[in-house]
């Protein structure tokens, strides 16, 4: 038996027993002197170092139901963790209640259907393996490690948004478990406000249980692969890489990223640890038309490497999670920027020559095709049009860089405000206060707004990039 000191929402000291929520559960209880504590608070952004009052640990929708229940029952501080990265750290909350949804990582698929149900702790990882035994794929973005929930509460985009649309654009419904401790089935037709609100509004509304997918043919061979240039070409290299991927079909995305050279195998030693361009691209109509279809975005400039060809769909989206892996310090800043214009380009290769530790990089997310083909009021996404969602990855090991790496970070994406379009992916956002959040849901705020204060009046999910009612 354990006493439990946690925080009230206010921020007031409370103690509880805990066996009215221990004898509710299916899942484990984690306490500051638990095994396995020290673990499960740890997130994948090391800069984040939070001691919640407890750690649940959900197997199963009535765990959810009982913490959620528990938590508005006594006011208290409610963090809801799933799968993944969560860069901004708010899946961990100090002296409160974590609930730790990474248990329920199942993932199910009706192949004739074109259906995938999947639970909020699965990586789009698990999604992948599942779907891809069938040749199927749910829409999403670009590394394994990826957690499903965060991703498509905050929108998703990847190598396929530009043929399928964004993962949000895809999700069928969710079961929804609210403040009030209900189960609620969101779709079109049953709470098709909540259902809006979840297709990019965040965490807002409620924890989901399970998010059921539409399903697309995909693989699973796809012809994929990076070309390197030097960095000191960017200024010739990236007005043709847009001329190149306006011109492209859907089922090719390119993406750009910007760093020191990783000692990849195809690249020559010579470059290794040296500043490059990198357009890392992905086709996924048929394989064998993949170099074709990619062959404008290859004749660019003289490239120092090449690398491409027909490989897994699922080796793909693990190409880039060796510069993922957990432990490392991160703070990101995001635009979204329509097209990049000469100056805009001279700042971004400037601070590319100017790192403050080896593993800093900016990369540009092309994002178009059937994802602008919807209207930028069917769910909270507000940039419905074809742009480049740049994000500025600072990372690295030492905490004594955090002032100078946070400070390299903030000094370019300011430089680049007058380039970009105003708007931004929030799942890209370390910090916000509301007047970040308004800008980063435009003229889709209010709704959001209002939606939140039928359904969540006390806010008891805060612990997110918050819309207040």
């Amino acid at each position: 038996m354990h006493e439990l000191h946690l925080r009230k929402l206010g921020g007031t000291p409370i103690a509880i027993d805990d066996h009215e929520l221990r004898d509710a559960l299916d899942g484990q209880l984690l306490f500051p002197d638990s095994p396995g504590y020290d673990e499960s608070r740890a997130l994948w952004n090391a800069m984040i170092d939070r001691r919640p009052g407890v750690i649940v640990q959900a197997r199963s929708e009535q765990d959810v139901v009982a913490t959620v229940q528990f938590a508005g029952q006594h006011g208290l501080a409610l963090a809801v963790r799933s799968g993944g990265h969560n860069i901004a750290g708010k899946a961990v909350c100090d002296d409160g209640i974590v609930l730790d949804l990474r248990p329920m990582n199942q993932v199910s698929v009706d192949a004739a259907a074109g259906r995938a149900r999947v639970g909020p702790g699965a990586t789009l990882g698990d999604v992948d393996a599942a779907t891809q035994a069938h040749g199927l794929v749910v829409p999403t973005g670009i590394n394994s490690t990826t957690g499903i929930a965060g991703l498509t509460l905050g929108g998703g985009f990847g190598w396929t948004t530009r043929k399928y649309g964004l993962t949000v654009d895809n999700l069928r419904s969710a079961r929804v478990v609210t403040a009030d401790g209900q189960v609620r089935l969101a779709d079109e037709r049953e709470n098709p406000e909540l259902f809006w609100a979840i297709r990019g509004g965040g965490g807002n509304f409620g924890v989901v249980t399970e998010f059921e997918f539409d399903l697309h043919p995909l693989g699973p061979e796809v012809f994929a692969g990076m070309v390197v240039h030097p960095l000191a070409d960017a200024a010739s290299v990236i007005p043709a890489y847009q001329a190149a991927v306006a011109r492209a079909p859907d089922e090719l995305t390119c993406w750009a990223v910007l760093r020191k050279a990783p000692p990849l195998p195809f690249l020559p030693p010579e470059w290794h640890g040296r500043e490059i361009l990198v357009l890392a691209m992905c086709y996924i109509g048929d394989a064998t038309r993949g170099p074709e279809a990619t062959q404008a975005l290859r004749a660019i400039g003289k490239p120092v490497a090449e690398s491409l060809g027909p490989m897994p769909f699922v080796d793909w989206q693990k190409a880039f999670d060796p510069l993922l892996t957990p432990g490392a310090r991160n703070y990101w800043k995001t635009h979204d920027v329509a097209s990049f214009s000469d100056p805009a380009i001279g700042i971004i290769q400037a601070a590319i020559g100017d790192l403050p530790c080896d593993e800093c990089e900016v990369f540009f997310g092309h994002i178009g095709g059937q994802m602008t083909r919807v209207s930028e009021t069917a769910t909270p996404w507000p940039n419905r049009k074809a742009h480049f969602a740049v994000n500025v990855h600072t990372r690295w090991r030492d905490p004594n860089d955090d002032q100078r790496c946070v400070a390299w970070a903030r000094r370019l994406h300011e430089a680049l405000a007058p380039h970009a379009m105003g708007s931004f992916y929030v799942n890209f956002i370390p910090e916000g206060d509301e007047a970040l959040v308004r800008a980063a849901y435009g003229q889709n705020f209010e709704r959001l707004r209002s939606i939140k204060g039928k359904l969540d009046p006390d806010n008891l999910f805060r612990a997110n990039f918050n819309v207040a009612a």
